[in-house]
């Protein structure tokens, strides 16, 4: 066994491979990049050496600074996590000829599978069933389209290197199948520094699940069962789960020895995971294989017992695999959510920035519930444009599949994270949705649920019933704080009042407490809509996060102060504004105006920090809705604005290469 290895990356795959590392009396050595000094990685390895500037082409991407670190540390093996150097096979050979160990596949497995057009051809010779398409190059747009046209709309436009929902896009026309291979190229190149792009028919209404794999350097190879990923937006997974609430034994068994069978025609001796589109027959084709760990390898992990990083690095010491296909058991459900720095109410555009408040629930065993929390970052860490968005993997596991969603969407409401705009409300909301609960997914299923947007979870009367609750219970604490504050007279000697009013938003609601009550920890019975409810709280003023036992069922919203009196919520995807008052206060309150936004629609905002990539219009155009009118990358993502309506440009205030925040004028129209 290895004394001592190298994570040739970052945040929360670094962090991962240490705690397993460590588990097993192994030393570790992280690099880092000038944005990464202070990162969590850094500080939980045992050593760590500088390999670069921020741009990952310029640290991360480059082999011989990683070599270079591994001599300087001793270190005997390299363990690449995902992304980055993990699926190129010249990385695993110039390791060795330094006498260092690739803790993954070998090179020629890499080089046979990690290429997304040579493994269709590979897997189609292999007798896998693969998807119609077109399997050579794509030179230009106009060949593309020409490709396109003949294999039948609607198509997938993808990098042969690509990965992470970068490089690809769906074309349902001509139109768009040039502008989809443009830009495609364009983020394949900034992304993997290859540019070869082909064509593959888009399967409608797919489900994508994947099958994991664990090889050894003795011939073994076995699957440890399912994960459906369907939960996707822009290609780019959000939600996973296992087992797939699709599959039988029978299809299961058919998909895992198609993946193994694979796995072997190519020598196979990590894990690895083999991705298949399927239907909703549960008819199913070979997508791609990624040579590497899965982001989402934490679900597998929790329903097999099996330590997934440990299993890698004992395979590539040379062990044999202990584990036979007899062995593995699926056991309970697993929900993985991937908390980004996004902001779902901007259409998932990133949000940079320092994380000011991060507080992940607890992790750990509770009953029958398990909370784990896969992270790389802290509270005061930054949020670069320069990487990935994710910041954190929340996974739940329970016996049954809603039981396993409940626990998420508890866990959800615990996280707490200010500074930057999370996705979190977004996920949260999801797991209320029924069609999500029912298992009805498909890889469209954000588009088709969420046509115009997220715009939040609208209150349904169960949420009026928890925030009003939680409102008027942080109210009374407040009110019993200022009374007993030193330095004030006595407290008020008036009776108690029993009939208050929770304004959420515009929406009043009537609260009635029939009965006195103790204040911290609080415990009153209260009537809401002619329904009596207790409710009990040890939350005290100032905490972010009020929690409390309403009719014996645990609670936790999110609190937020606001200027001028009253909080803002959050639960179960519900965000709202919440004031509890006097019903004679109420009445006054009511009479206020409301105070309507500035009107923007004369402005092209930037949507996002980012690098604007190229402006597509100038001063006194034309323009009709749905023209292109800039381009803004950010967090290795192109992002197309077009016009929403038919217009003239008036002025141009950016230009190519200019690093905008968000809400800086990019155009103003007449």
């Amino acid at each position: 066994m290895f004394s001592k290895i190298l994570i040739a990356n970052r945040g929360e795959i670094a962090c991962r491979v240490i705690k397993t590392a460590r588990k097993m009396g192994i030393s570790t050595v992280a690099v880092y990049s000038d944005a990464d000094r202070d990162a969590v990685h850094v500080e939980m390895a045992d050593e760590a050496v500088h390999i670069g500037p921020a741009a990952a082409a310029q640290s991360y991407l480059l082999m011989d600074k990683i070599i270079a670190a591994c001599k300087q540390t001793g270190a005997e093996a390299v363990h690449p996590g995902y992304g980055f150097l993990s699926e190129r096979a010249a990385f695993p050979r110039a390791l060795a000829a330094e006498g260092i160990v690739f803790i993954g596949p070998n090179p020629d497995a890499i080089d046979a599978m990690g290429d997304k057009i040579q493994s269709k051809i590979f897997a189609d010779r292999a007798g896998v069933s693969t998807v119609p398409g077109n399997l050579g190059l794509i030179e230009n747009s106009k060949e593309a389209v020409r490709v396109a046209d003949e294999i039948g709309y609607p198509v997938m436009i993808k990098a042969s290197a690509g990965g992470g929902g970068k490089g690809m896009r769906i074309a349902w026309d001509a139109v768009e199948a040039a502008e989809g291979f443009t830009r495609a190229r364009s983020e394949a190149v900034n992304s993997f520094g290859d540019d070869r792009i082909f064509i593959e028919k888009f399967i409608v209404n797919p489900r994508h699940i994947e099958i994991q794999l664990l090889g050894d350097k003795h011939g073994n190879v076995i699957y440890l069962g399912e994960r459906e990923c369907s939960i996707q937006r822009r290609n780019q997974k959000v939600i996973e789960e296992a087992p797939s609430p699709l599959l039988d034994e029978a299809t299961r068994k058919a998909m895992g020895e198609q993946a193994v069978a694979l796995a072997k025609a190519v020598g196979y001796d990590s894990a690895g995971t083999v991705e298949f589109v399927a239907g909703q027959d549960k008819s199913f084709f070979f997508l791609e294989m990624n040579t590497r760990l899965q982001v989402e390898h934490p679900v597998t992990e929790l329903i097999t017992g099996i330590d997934l990083v440990e299993q890698m690095i004992r395979v590539a010491a040379g062990e044999p695999l202990t584990i036979t296909q007899d062995d593995v058991k699926l056991k309970g459900w697993a929900v993985e959510s991937r908390v980004y720095a996004e902001d779902p109410y901007r259409n998932f555009l990133p949000s940079t920035g320092r994380l000011v408040k991060y507080r992940p629930p607890e992790e750990g065993v509770k009953g029958r519930i398990t909370v784990r929390n896969d992270t790389g970052v802290t509270e005061g860490s930054e949020i670069s444009m320069f990487y990935d968005p994710m910041i954190a993997k929340l996974v739940t596991h329970a016996p049954t599949r809603i039981e396993a969603i409940d626990a998420q969407a508890e866990a959800l409401d615990r996280f707490l994270i200010d500074g930057i705009q999370p996705n979190i409300p977004f996920l949260t909301a999801l797991m209320q949705h029924p069609r999500w609960r029912a298992g009805n997914l498909s890889t469209g299923f954000i588009k088709e649920e969420f046509p115009d947007g997220f715009t939040g979870r609208a209150p349904d009367a169960e949420a009026k019933e928890v925030l009003a609750v939680a409102a008027l219970a942080m109210e009374m604490v407040r009110k019993e704080r200022l009374d007993h504050h030193s330095g004030r007279l006595k407290p008020h000697s008036g009776h108690w009042r029993h009939e208050w009013v929770v304004r959420l938003d515009r929406e009043y609601v009537n609260v009635t407490v029939p009965q006195g009550y103790a204040a911290v920890p609080l415990e009153i019975d209260t009537e809401i809509n002619g329904r009596h409810m207790t409710v009990a709280s040890d939350w005290r003023l100032g905490e972010p996060l009020w929690t409390g036992r309403i009719d014996g069922r645990e609670v936790a919203v999110q609190v937020r102060s606001l200027s001028g009196g009253g909080v803002f919520l959050s639960w179960r995807g519900v965000n709202i504004k919440a004031h509890a008052m006097l019903p004679e206060v109420a009445a006054l309150d009511a009479l206020m105006p409301v105070k309507v936004p500035p009107d923007l629609s004369k402005y092209l905002l930037c949507p996002m920090p980012g690098l604007v990539v190229s402006i597509a219009v100038h001063q006194g155009q034309e323009v009709k809705a749905g023209d292109i009118l800039a381009v803004v990358e950010a967090m290795k993502m192109e992002n197309v604005l077009r016009a929403e309506r038919d217009g003239k440009v008036a002025t141009v205030h950016a230009k190519s290469g200019d690093s905008l925040a968000v809400d800086a004028v990019i155009l103003e129209f007449a």
